[in-house]
């Protein structure tokens, strides 16, 4: 049985989020899985189209499998199999690759903070591109602590959407910056309708630029662009949640780093994510990742980021926004696609698949229907359920299932991921038809990310480049390990010995150094722990 949303065209477009389109497995096999012993946790992941996953369901005897993946998720270099690499003779000349082995279901999410002023063109001149710019005009709101919303960089949506919540706070409706105009925003479950904003400026950090303990923003790096027109949610429920999407990423480079994790607790909310911050495309102080994976923005041939206007019929001069801004070309609502990915399942594969979208606001992976017959992943029998909630606050279950191998070739070592949990969606393309699948943020909870921009026209190319964290139990020293478990990491250990991190923990208590019991360390750094070390001398990341 399946269902699908369509698109609305006309007054009512849907330039702002991807839609779905459900693939759902017969009602009666869902009850008989949950009926025969299948255990539920309440979760709250991010998918697609502003939905999320508020629950799974699994055999009893597969969840630490499941669930359990986040504990032990590492990275390591390893040499690329024969049909990965395409050919034996690429292999036996070592070509390498980063592998992730059991990536979690779930991965992190890009928090950010998003700000707004005043500044917008001249619209008698009927200027309706939008400007990337550092902070330009007068910001709505003076309020440091109050006056600015936290939202997802996600590049899944193909224009920005503000939740009540976050246009409350930055004065988009104090300052009356809201038209008449409606569209509906359609996903999973259904549609909600929300209201075309004026055109503003519109500005972004990570959560790092909130101080932790006053909560105050500083203003000093925000980058962003104005004349920018959003999707904003009316007062009443159900809301949506801010998104900041592609307009945005052609023109900046975002560098997320998972080895600083920021966490932000305000209004009885916490924000837990990387640390996230945005860049000028030439900016010098970008890192430099030598593995680099191709990216497209499409369809093809996008321009620019403009609004859609339309007369004011009570004022013939004034032209008000019809529908958010995005990316103009041939076609609208561009996005960003991985270049070829390559999926095996026993003796099964589907090879060089190029609709494959890249989707930071994205928490799980995903495929479509087109793979999963391909690789006979049968959706009345699944490995596990997944109960999706919808923006409308409807909700369904959806199947899902652990891929054998994800491949994604890239410049330098390629990627590579076994047992890739993955969920069965068929999700709505702006090319027409739709998706492949989508790569999530799941897949890189174990890299730091460089997110170029581009593909604009006169744009280069947008790129992905990534940078394994590679743990070995054991590099403890220098700081932040070396790569190797040895005499310097030995060292670390001696000097920590018999410590413990009770409170007040002991003067010389080094929490990397309790490695024991393997998931739980039990915060006192004695000969158990040595033994963890023992096992993992002279251990390496190196090649």
């Amino acid at each position: 049985m399946g269902v699908k949303m369509i698109k609305a065209y006309g007054s009512k477009v849907i330039p702002n989020l991807l839609i779905a389109v459900i693939s759902i497995v017969s009602l009666s096999q869902f009850a008989a899985a949950k009926s025969n012993g299948w255990e539920r946790s309440d979760v709250n992941w991010r998918l697609p189209n502003g939905s999320k996953i508020t629950g799974i369901y699994y055999p009893k005897e597969k969840k630490e499998k499941l669930l359990g993946r986040e504990k032990t998720v590492t990275v390591k270099k390893a040499k690329l199999p024969a049909d990965a690499a395409r050919s034996a003779q690429q292999a036996s000349a070592g070509t390498y690759a980063n592998l992730i082995e059991a990536p979690p279901i779930n991965g992190f999410i890009p928090w950010l903070t998003v700000s707004t002023t005043d500044a917008r063109k001249d619209v008698d001149a009927m200027e309706f591109d939008a400007v990337a710019s550092s902070t330009f005009g007068n910001f709505l709101v003076a309020d440091e602590v109050n006056g600015f919303g936290i939202g997802i960089f996600d590049t899944g949506a193909s224009s920005h959407v503000l939740s009540y919540d976050t246009a409350f706070r930055t004065g988009i409706y104090a300052a009356d910056l809201i038209t008449n105009n409606w569209i509906e925003v359609t996903g999973v479950t259904g549609p909600v309708s929300v209201r075309v904003s004026q055109p503003i400026g519109l500005f972004f950090d990570g959560l790092s630029a909130i101080d932790p303990c006053t909560l105050r923003l500083d203003t000093s790096n925000l980058l962003g662009q104005y004349n920018v027109v959003v999707s904003v949610a009316p007062s009443y429920e159900p809301d949506v949640p801010t998104a900041i999407g592609t307009p945005f990423a052609v023109y900046y480079t975002a560098v997320i780093d998972n080895t600083d994790q920021i966490t932000i607790n305000r209004n009885a909310a916490e924000y837990i994510g990387p640390s996230v911050k945005f860049y000028d495309n030439f900016d010098e102080a970008i890192p430099q990742y030598s593995d680099i994976i191709p990216l497209e923005l499409r369809p093809l041939g996008g321009l620019n980021v403009q609004y859609v206007p339309t007369l004011d019929p009570f004022d013939p001069l004034n032209f008000l926004p019809q529908s958010p801004s995005v990316i103009i070309g041939n076609l609208s609502q561009s996005v960003f696609f991985i270049h070829s990915v390559d999926l095996y399942e026993r003796n099964e594969s589907a090879i060089d698949k190029d609709r494959f979208m890249l989707d930071t606001g994205a928490q799980v992976s995903v495929i479509g229907s087109r793979i999963a017959s391909r690789l006979r992943f049968n959706p009345d029998y699944p490995e596990f359920l997944v109960e999706v909630s919808g923006i409308n606050g409807e909700s369904l279950d959806v199947p899902g299932f652990t891929l054998d191998r994800l491949v994604i070739p890239a410049y330098g070592d390629w990627f590579i991921a076994t047992d890739v949990p993955v969920i069965l969606l068929d999700v709505f393309s702006p090319e027409g038809g739709s998706l492949d699948g989508i790569i999530g943020m799941n897949l890189f909870t174990q890299f730091n990310i460089v997110l170029r921009g581009g593909g604009l026209f006169l744009q280069p190319e947008p790129t992905l480049e990534i940078e394994p964290i590679i743990k070995i139990t054991g590099d403890i020293a220098p700081e932040g390990g070396d790569g190797t478990v040895d005499s310097l990491d030995l060292q670390a250990f001696i000097a920590a010995f018999l410590s413990e991190g009770t409170m007040p923990p002991s003067p010389n208590w080094n929490p990397k150094a309790d490695f024991a019991p393997p998931g739980a360390p039990d915060n006192i750094i004695n000969f158990l722990d040595f033994a963890v070390l023992a096992d993992n001398w002279l251990e390496s990341s190196g090649l």
